[in-house]
């Protein structure tokens, strides 16, 4: 496995093979046997057969309800009589609330007060007895678990249970029954806790074990890659908002025993590339997955960039796509980026007339997406400009050379994740008297006077030089602030933030916050 090695397997939680469990799974009450597409656009552009299996198609539009409804039959007379209880702001809770419906079981869903009106919603309309709890997933499921304890309600884990892990397997069952197993190279899977990779994984290997199953994880979330270095779960200290459904801190104990035996490479993808896959599948089936429902094609996409075309047939799992409306400016925004058909770049043009106009000309009859320029008065000024440019060419390197030789000194800030979430939005200039400034992204829960409770953490101690917040659809507000801080206080403000109980990273040395504010 390439750049992982193969931790040694903990003992199963079963004497029964998991191939067994995926064959008396039941499932096919609720869920659907979805179709496995090619994809006729992303094949012929990545020279390899694309096949889709399209769990985006499922009642509940992801592939949860699967394992949910399996465990739930599993549950006998007496624990189905005093109900069942699930934490999730999104497509398990979806999935439990139908099969409770589905199966006259009351079903609890815990979900975090931050949930978006939308997915409440959902879960009520299937029926699901709902209860708003704590600004995160872990506040949600700690609440969850006690609950479960106080009302002897059975807890329906997203995906550390053998009854979850073998329903999310009878995707491997339908994908080679859909496509014979000689046909297909690799399967890539999403990986958030596991679940669905680990089910699909022990299927499928114990019958095609020359099929390789290649996870894909956010590159801010993944948390099977660090349990597989590490030799077991292991918790990470954040993880990532944008692919939310993925965003999983610590991977489960029987789904790391299963890919650490079955996995045979794991792809991480950042948020650009997510959101260019969300415009591929949108291209190819005309469907808006959400983030983590686009994760496999993304990872598919980048192995083939990085390792060539699979002789046969490469599957990519679309998991889900309960996408918020409001997200898709945000990934509209960002696909470019992550398709590599736009480049954002600061540039520095001497102050004189003509200059500017010189500039302009070198780019040619590129397409000009973005554009910020004021006028600074010392001898050289600094443009943020956004391009749009061939993908997978040599445009990109032969721009940078024209500019450069023709005497303007350039940054590509395409992979700056503070320039595209911030600076693209702001440009302005520097203020010369602050010498003491310094400047951090914060991220914090997102719901009703979040942002007071967030300035009130950071208190009056410190001026706040600079501030911007754009909401980008998600559960999660992110901030970029400018703090002066003395250097009497630095010691003091270190230790403020790190009681502050927000993720944060300082970016006082981003070349994009030297160029530009």
């Amino acid at each position: 496995m390439s750049e992982l090695r193969h931790a040694e397997p903990r003992p199963h939680a079963s004497s029964e093979p998991y191939l067994h469990r995926v064959l008396r799974a039941q499932v096919y009450d609720v869920a659907e046997e979805t179709p496995l597409e090619r994809a006729p656009r992303l094949s012929k552009r990545l020279g390899t057969l694309v096949m889709l299996k399209r769990e985006d198609l499922q009642p509940v539009f992801s592939f949860k309800l699967r394992g949910a409804y399996n465990k739930m039959r599993q549950l006998s007379t007496a624990e189905r009589a005093r109900g069942v209880i699930c934490a999730s702001a999104g497509n398990h809770a979806q999935g439990v609330a139908l099969a409770g419906r589905r199966l006259g079981v009351r079903a609890v869903i815990v979900m975090p007060q931050t949930t978006p009106r939308i997915k409440v919603q959902a879960v009520a309309d299937l029926g699901g007895d709902i209860v708003l709890f704590g600004d995160d997933f872990d506040a949600a499921y700690a609440h969850a678990r006690e609950l479960a304890e106080q009302q002897g309600l059975s807890f329906v884990h997203p995906f550390d249970d053998p009854d979850v892990i073998a329903g999310q397997g009878t995707i491997g069952m339908e994908i080679v029954r859909q496509r014979p197993g000689d046909e297909v190279d690799a399967i890539f899977l999403p990986i958030g806790g596991g679940g669905l990779a680990a089910g699909v994984a022990a299927y499928v290997k114990a019958l095609y074990p020359h099929i390789q199953i290649i996870g894909v994880e956010p590159r801010d979330a993944a948390c099977m890659k660090a349990a597989l270095e590490h030799g077991g779960p292991v918790r990470l200290p954040r993880v990532g908002a944008f692919a939310d459904g993925a965003a999983v801190r610590e991977a489960g104990s029987e789904t790391y025993r299963l890919l650490a035996q079955h996995l045979d490479d794991l792809v991480l993808v950042d948020t650009d590339e997510i959101c260019a896959a969300i415009q591929d599948g949108f291209e190819d089936t005309r469907v808006l997955l959400e983030p983590a429902g686009a994760l496999a094609l993304a990872g598919l996409k980048r192995y083939v960039h990085e390792h060539g075309p699979f002789e046969h047939a490469a599957v990519a799992v679309l998991s889900g796509a309960n996408m918020n409306f409001d997200r898709l400016r945000h990934v509209a925004e960002r696909a470019d980026l992550g398709a590599e058909r736009e480049m954002l770049l600061a540039v520095s043009i001497p102050e004189r007339p003509g200059s500017f106009r010189e500039f302009c000309a070198l780019l040619g009859q590129r397409s000009v997406t973005e554009f910020n320029y004021r006028y600074s008065e010392s001898e050289r000024a600094q443009i943020f400009v956004g391009l749009g440019i061939e993908p997978n060419s040599s445009d990109r390197r032969q721009l940078l050379e024209n500019l450069r030789q023709a005497g303007f000194p350039v940054t590509d800030m395409s992979q700056n994740e503070m320039a595209k979430l911030h600076v693209r939005y702001m440009v302005g200039g520097r203020a010369p008297n602050l010498g003491d400034e310094r400047l951090f992204r914060f991220e914090f829960p997102e719901r009703k006077g979040a942002l007071l409770r967030f300035l009130d953490a950071i208190g009056s101690r410190w001026n706040i030089s600079l501030f911007h917040y754009r909401n980008h659809g998600s559960d999660y507000g992110r901030v970029l602030a400018g703090i002066q801080v003395p250097d009497a206080t630095a010691t003091e403000f270190a230790e403020h933030l790190q009681a502050l109980g927000y993720a944060w990273t300082e970016e006082t040395d981003n070349p994009a916050y030297r160029a530009f504010l």
